[in-house]
C-alpha cells in the first residue's frame, strides 16, 4: 500500500505538500497539484481520513437522530438536511432512537466520542450526557433540535408555531358547524402534542356553542389513531369531527369510520397534522396542517454550522411558516348532528 511518502517522493515534493493538495488545493501551485495527483493516481495512494480528523479534530459529519424512521414525516426533514449538509461540505450519519432512551444513549455517545462534529435531533428527549454537555457549553453546544422544541432543552431548533396551527384547525371545524369534536394526541410527553392541545384548549373559550370535546391519547401510530378513533365514535354521543395530531393517526382514523359503515365527511370529518406526502392521496383527500418539512431540515443544518463555525452566541429558535390544506375531508355535519 502506497504511502503519503511514496508520492511525495514520486512527485518531487514534500510530505506537507501532498497533504495541503488534499486539505487545502488552493495554497498549491497548478502545475505542483497535477504531479501530485498524477504521482496518486500512478501509485494508488488513499489518504488516511482517521489520520487527518485527529489533526484537524474535524469528521465532517453531522449526526441525525429520530425518533421513528419509519414516520413519513421525517423522510422529508432529512432530505432537507441531506441537501444543506451535503451542500455544505458534510455527510450525514442517520440514527434511528425508536423512542428508545437507551439507543439515544448510544448515539449521545458517539458525539461524546467525536464520531461526528455535531448533532442534529429530532425528537423530543436529550440524553443526560448530552443536557450536561449544554449546561457546560452553553450556545456553542454543537447540538440542533428541530420540529420538537421545547425551551427547557435549551438548544436552538427550527419548529412551526404548533399552538397557533391546532387553534386554526378548530376554527375550522367551528365554522363548518362542528360542535362536538374529538381530538386524539401524540404522547402528552412530547412538546408538540402538549403545544397542538394547548391550542385545541385554548380555541374552546373562544367557541362558546361548543357542545362538546373529547381527547383522547395516541403514540402518532395508525394503529393508535384506528383505535382511538373506534372509542370515540362508539361513545353515546360520538363526535361528528375527529381532529388527529398528525397524519399517520388519521388514517387509522379513517380506518375506524369505514370500519362501523360509516363516510367520511358525510357522517364524520377528520383533520390530521403534517401534510405527508399520502395526505392528499388518500380517499376522501385529508385536510391537515402542511409542515415546512424541508426548510425544517434545511434550517437546522444552518444552525448547527453556525455553531460549528464560531457564529452563534446565543440560543436561537426559527418559527418557520405552517398553512392550513383544506381538502375533502371535511364538511359540515349531518343535519341535526350539531346538537
Amino acid at each position: 500500500m502506497a504511502t503519503i511518502q511514496d508520492v511525495a517522493r514520486s512527485a518531487g515534493v514534500s510530505t506537507a505538500t501532498v497533504s495541503r493538495v488534499f486539505s487545502a488545493p488552493e495554497q498549491v501551485a497548478e502545475d505542483t497539484r497535477a504531479r501530485v495527483r498524477a504521482a496518486v493516481a500512478d501509485l494508488g495512494y488513499t489518504p488516511n481520513l482517521a489520520a487527518k480528523t485527529l489533526r484537524t479534530l474535524r469528521t465532517d459529519k453531522i449526526l441525525v437522530t429520530v425518533p421513528d424512521i419509519s414516520n413519513p414525516f421525517f423522510s422529508q426533514v432529512i432530505r432537507g438536511v441531506e441537501e444543506a449538509a451535503t451542500a455544505a461540505g458534510y455527510a450525514v450519519l442517520l440514527g434511528d432512537t425508536r423512542h428508545e432512551e437507551a439507543r439515544e444513549d448510544q448515539y449521545a455517545q458517539m458525539l461524546l466520542r467525536k464520531e461526528a462534529d455535531g448533532l442534529i435531533f429530532l425528537g423530543h428527549r436529550l440524553p443526560d450526557a448530552l443536557a450536561a454537555m449544554v449546561a457546560r457549553m452553553g450556545p456553542r453546544t454543537p447540538i440542533v433540535n428541530g420540529c420538537e422544541f421545547s425551551p427547557n432543552l435549551s438548544v436552538s431548533s427550527a419548529h412551526i408555531d404548533n399552538e397557533r396551527a391546532a387553534a386554526e384547525v378548530m376554527a375550522h371545524l367551528y365554522d363548518l358547524g362542528h360542535r362536538r369534536i374529538g381530538v386524539i394526541t401524540g404522547p402528552l410527553i412530547s412538546p408538540i402534542s402538549r403545544d397542538r392541545l394547548a391550542g385545541v384548549q385554548g380555541a374552546v373559550p373562544r367557541q362558546a356553542k361548543l357542545k362538546a370535546l373529547t381527547v383522547a391519547t395516541g403514540d402518532f401510530s395508525i394503529e393508535s389513531g384506528e383505535a382511538r378513533a373506534g372509542e370515540l365514535l362508539d361513545r353515546p354521543s360520538a363526535p361528528t369531527a375527529l381532529f388527529c395530531f398528525n397524519d399517520e393517526m388519521a388514517m387509522g382514523a379513517l380506518a375506524a369510520i369505514r370500519r362501523r359503515g360509516l363516510k367520511c365527511p358525510d357522517d364524520i370529518s377528520v383533520v390530521g397534522f403534517d401534510d405527508i406526502r399520502f395526505a392528499r392521496y388518500l380517499d376522501p383527500p385529508l385536510t391537515t396542517i402542511s409542515q415546512p418539512t424541508h426548510e425544517i431540515g434545511r434550517h437546522v443544518v444552518r444552525l448547527l454550522l453556525d455553531i460549528l463555525s464560531g457564529d452563534a452566541e446565543d440560543r436561537r429558535d426559527v418559527t418557520l411558516p405552517h398553512q392550513l390544506v383544506i381538502r375533502a375531508s371535511t364538511a359540515p355535519p349531518p343535519k341535526g348532528a350539531s346538537t
